[in-house]
């Protein structure tokens, strides 16, 4: 089915093939002129003809009737008007015809075939009607008017319609493309904001498992230091009450530093979600990534380091754990997120032996490198029950989930399991660049 340039992006709601009702109306319309000028054209030519005027008439009318199908069948409106050129019929029809044929999406070359019959078949027929209307004597002008009026009538007739219609079937064209443009581009638009909202809530993901990690590993290792002071507390309480005092001292020590660092991981928390309102308005992705990559400043700003390690390993040996630490190769400094990992490593680790192994013996050995720095803590195997306080620690089963995850994030490798000798071991390497 062809068109004329009418808006057809929605379902059609016309009868038959027309897309609406007001094309319907106009073509129906054209129709019937067109017929009523075929049906008045055809008196004349039953006369030259020689045939009932009445059979004339209704050739006339049903010829021009076909105007009716334009829009479906353009090329048989067009032939039919060429087709009844001869009896000086139609030209309503052939140039209604020519203007759809030149705007519906047709091969050019079948256009133009049609246009030059059009064209030679209406520059006959001028030529003959004016031949003899000079012959007559009804003309009295010179020769060099008969092609004259041929070649300007046909024209006339066949010019204007066409280039008509060529421009508006190019402007449909143009106005179609642009709106399909325009609607791929809204699909890639919506495309792209859910790939952005995916990416910020992964980014979201992403930071919550990192903060829930770095907390895991802060409060774990300060509270399992306070319950093992509180149940060395429990023990000495009567015995020796300056211990008592001392250990008392150790655990509100340690519980004020779990506090501080608690709050200021809430604090980097609570300064994401101020600034995500913030910015509302902005693009939920950028803010959301922008908000993460805060956090994490924040978080690798405050976190420890490795010149902390002796004080970490003096903290579990006050607790009563007997902890030897050993360094190889010279200590250099390297990346904060580096000295962060290793750190939080060791102190998982240590963190696990007062859960699982209280009262072992502990081995923390840290190796500088070339290009890596390596860590270990491995833990003998338990005292025999009831030769140290029973702390009874919860474990969450994450540590070294944690663990592997941190150094795996950094290009490292990680190995934890049992010891043949019935204690446990940890170890990692870490790349130092």
């Amino acid at each position: 089915m062809t068109t004329t340039g009418e808006d057809h992006a929605t379902g059609p709601t016309g009868p038959w093939w027309w897309a609406r009702w007001r094309s319907a109306v106009l073509d129906g319309s054209l129709a019937l002129v067109s017929a009523l000028e075929c049906g008045a054209e055809g008196i004349p030519f039953a006369r030259d003809a020689g045939i009932p005027v009445a059979v004339g008439i209704v050739f006339g009318l049903l010829a021009g009737s076909v105007l009716l199908i334009r829009r479906r069948w353009p090329i048989a409106v067009v032939l039919v008007a060429i087709a009844i050129t001869p009896a000086q019929m139609g030209f309503l029809m052939g140039i209604v015809g020519l203007y759809t044929l030149a705007a519906c999406e047709l091969p050019r070359r079948i256009i133009v075939a049609l246009a030059g019959m059009s064209l030679v078949g209406t520059m006959v027929v001028t030529f003959v009607r004016v031949r003899q209307d000079m012959a007559r004597g009804d003309l009295t002008l010179g020769d060099w008017f008969v092609p004259f009026a041929s070649i300007t009538t046909s024209l006339g007739l066949t010019a204007p319609p066409l280039l008509l219609g060529l421009y508006v079937g190019a402007r449909r064209r143009l106005m179609e493309s642009l709106r399909e443009r325009a609607d791929s581009l809204e699909r890639e638009l919506q495309l792209l904001a859910e790939r952005a909202e995916e990416r910020a809530e992964w980014a979201r993901g992403e930071e919550r498992t990192r903060i829930a990690r770095e907390m895991h590993d802060v409060v774990a290792h300060r509270v399992s230091l306070m319950v093992v002071h509180a149940a060395a507390l429990q023990a000495v309480a009567r015995k020796d009450p300056e211990k008592a005092a001392r250990n008392a001292a150790l655990v509100g020590d340690m519980g004020r530093q779990a506090l501080t660092e608690l709050r200021e991981m809430l604090g980097v928390l609570r300064a994401g979600d101020d600034a995500q309102r913030r910015a509302a308005q902005a693009q939920l992705a950028a803010v959301d990534v922008v908000v993460a990559k805060a956090a994490s400043r924040a978080v690798d700003e405050d976190g420890p380091c490795l010149s902390e390690l002796d004080e970490l390993v003096g903290q579990s040996a006050a607790a009563g754990m007997v902890v030897d630490l050993s360094v190889e190769g010279d200590a250099r400094s390297y990346a904060r997120e580096v000295e962060q990992t290793a750190y939080r490593v060791v102190q998982e680790a240590l963190t696990n032996v007062h859960k699982h192994a209280a009262g072992a013996k502990t081995y923390v050995r840290l190796a500088h490198r070339v290009s890596e720095i390596a860590m270990q803590v491995e833990n003998e195997p338990p005292p025999e029950v009831g030769s140290e306080p029973a702390v009874g620690l919860p474990s969450g089963g994450n540590g070294l989930v944690g663990m592997r995850e941190r150094v795996a994030a950094l290009g490292g490798v990680f190995v934890s399991g049992p010891t043949d000798a019935g204690g446990f071991r940890v170890s990692a390497v870490i790349p130092a660049a």
